[in-house]
């Protein structure tokens, strides 16, 4: 070949060059060409995630977390049997369950060598635990009321049996709760639980573990920095690390996020979130999803006789005007809504219909009573009898110490105010309110927000038996025929039943008037552009927005069609 080459002329020898060095050239894009055919663009593992958070953790343990702060950290260290996705029920800890042909009992069984995060085998023995441990009344556990009645038994293992009283439609959600490990927590006492340093250095089996937690010279927690864990079953999340700093109020947190010191927010206040979305130019991007929460004024008849006339709680029902209050107080971060079942509801039944503001029918309706209205006085009055002296309509509205709570009732107070009614305004803490206020049901009316999630049964809302505490029929409502149709919803496991059923339950509370339902609230989060796949949907509370987090990714690398897919 050389030998040739040398017989080649100066003119030859430059034409065969240019040749050669396009076969070249050729053959590499071509190999670039075949090797990218073959090649996939996949999440890369790497990142971090600095988020705020308000309020202090102080127990970090899925039975006794009541601060979003707890919960948010609890839903990333701690796995439950299930887990929600995108409104679904679907496997977590467990591979898979079955549920007897009565709906009375539930067998889950376990992934092969699950562990804690400590190293320790999580078994069947750990489920029961913990169940045992939210039943338990010295703990006055939140969910203690969701587990009432159940047992919760092991055949071996790695296999689980629950079994209830009575069948419930809503009962497989509650299997998401995390598990709590049994050698950690059994040699603690009922009286040392909520004190218990494993409630600020939580062990669980979720998809991140605390790395280490900053605090300042007071010893109160500043920062907690979770790692993924590669021993959570489905694989280390691709976010090697989610680092939470702790503000005492949203101001504070707003600040550090304008100043780049965090680079994700959650639950952001309305205003701001409109503020901030008009700022292209910023690292993070808003977004909201619908949360499944029903605000609303409950009414209270047996304490205010003027509200036990159905004309009454109608005409208050008329006077408000629920799309003011949504782009009032939620900037536009909300839909109204005229139901106890929370907008985005999975029921396959039509919202009911949201009435506009009618001032007019509203005082018909009170004159239908007997009601008159006083223009000097601006007041409705009433006479039992001709010589009776007038009696006033008049009530106090009680509602929690927050921006939005306090701004909904101003408005609502306001409304009524301009149809007659005499109305006082209480803001107490929500501590407070729940305490001294909503547990008493010592109130006339009261706007409060209830929880409502996908597959949720309404019969802690609605339901007679459960109006006084624990029981969350803050509205006192008793409705024989609601009574039967929350009975039935459940043991439904029939969608269109179930559909019809709460088609005909919305009816029923429509007609009663027992609330004034206002809006379903958005959830708003603060996400750095960067971060992909963070999907969010609809959530019930704010700690689901982690629900995804394993998928949640900052960049992507290439590799081999056949090494792609490979997370379980």
């Amino acid at each position: 070949m050389l030998g040739y080459l040398k017989r080649f002329s100066a003119t030859e020898k430059a034409v065969f060059g240019v040749f050669a060095l396009a076969a070249v050239v050729t053959a590499i894009v071509m190999a670039g060409r075949v090797n990218s055919y073959f090649l996939t663009e996949v999440p890369a593992d790497g990142g971090s995630l600095h988020e705020g958070l308000i309020g202090l953790p102080h127990t970090v343990n899925p039975v006794i977390a009541v601060t979003d702060a707890d919960r948010d950290i609890a839903s990333l260290v701690y796995a439950g049997l299930t887990r929600s996705s995108g409104g679904a029920t679907i496997p977590d800890l467990a591979s898979g369950w079955t549920i007897s042909p009565d709906g009375l009992t539930y067998t889950f069984e376990l992934r092969p060598g699950l562990t804690f995060q400590n190293g320790d085998p999580l078994t069947a023995d750990d489920v029961i635990f913990t169940i045992d441990r939210i039943k338990d009344p010295a703990l006055k556990s939140p969910h203690a009321n969701d587990w009432a009645g159940v047992t919760a038994t092991s055949t071996s293992p790695t296999t689980v049996v629950l079994s209830l009283k009575q069948p419930s439609s809503s009962f497989l959600a509650q299997t998401s709760l995390g598990i709590l490990p049994r050698k950690i927590w059994e040699a603690v006492s009922d009286d040392q639980f909520i004190f218990s340093q494993y409630n600020i250095q939580p062990v669980g089996a979720g998809p991140y573990r605390v790395s280490t937690v900053d605090r300042d010279q007071g010893g109160i927690p500043t920062d907690y920095r979770l790692a993924a864990w590669g021993g959570y079953h489905a694989g280390a999340p691709h976010l090697s690390e989610i680092v939470f700093t702790f503000f005492p109020d949203s101001d504070h947190a707003l600040d550090a996020l304008a100043k780049g010191s965090i680079d994700s927010l959650g639950s952001l206040p309305p205003a701001a979130a409109k503020e901030l979305a008009t700022n292209g130019g910023e690292p993070y991007a808003v977004r909201a999803a619908p949360l499944d929460r029903v605000f609303g004024v409950f009414f209270n008849q047996n304490k205010n006789a003027a509200l036990a006339d159905a004309n009454v709680r109608a005409a208050l029902d008329m006077s408000v005007d629920r799309q003011a209050i949504v782009d009032t107080v939620l900037d536009g971060y909300g839909v109204p809504v005229a139901s106890p079942l929370p907008a985005g509801f999975d029921a396959g039944t039509t919202s009911a219909p949201v009435p506009s503001a009618d001032l007019d029918g509203a005082r018909a309706l009170m004159a239908k009573s007997g009601w008159k209205y006083d223009a000097t006085t601006g007041l409705l009055g009433k006479k039992a009898s001709k010589k009776a002296a007038t009696t006033t309509l008049a009530f106090t509205l009680y509602t929690a110490d927050t921006p939005d709570l306090k701004a909904a009732a101003s408005m609502v107070r306001d409304a009524w105010d301009t149809l007659g009614a005499n109305v006082t305004l209480s803001i107490l803490p929500a501590s407070d309110l729940y305490q001294s206020v909503i547990k008493p049901r010592n109130y006339d009316t009261v706007l409060f927000g209830e929880a409502v999630a996908k597959g949720s049964d309404l019969y802690a809302f609605w339901h007679s038996s459960q109006r006084n505490a624990p029981g969350l029929n803050i509205a006192l409502y008793t409705n024989s025929k609601a009574d039967k149709t929350l009975d039935d919803l459940r043991t439904a496991t029939s969608t269109t039943v179930m559909d019809a059923d709460y088609a005909k339950l919305q009816s029923m509370i429509a007609a009663d008037d027992p609330a004034i339902f206002l809006y379903s609230p958005q959830f708003i989060y603060a996400l750095p552009k960067s971060l992909r796949d963070a999907s969010i949907g609809t959530i019930a509370s704010p700690a689901d927005r982690f629900s995804t987090v394993a998928d949640w990714y900052m960049s992507t690398e290439r590799v081999w069609n056949i090494f792609a897919n490979t997370r379980s």
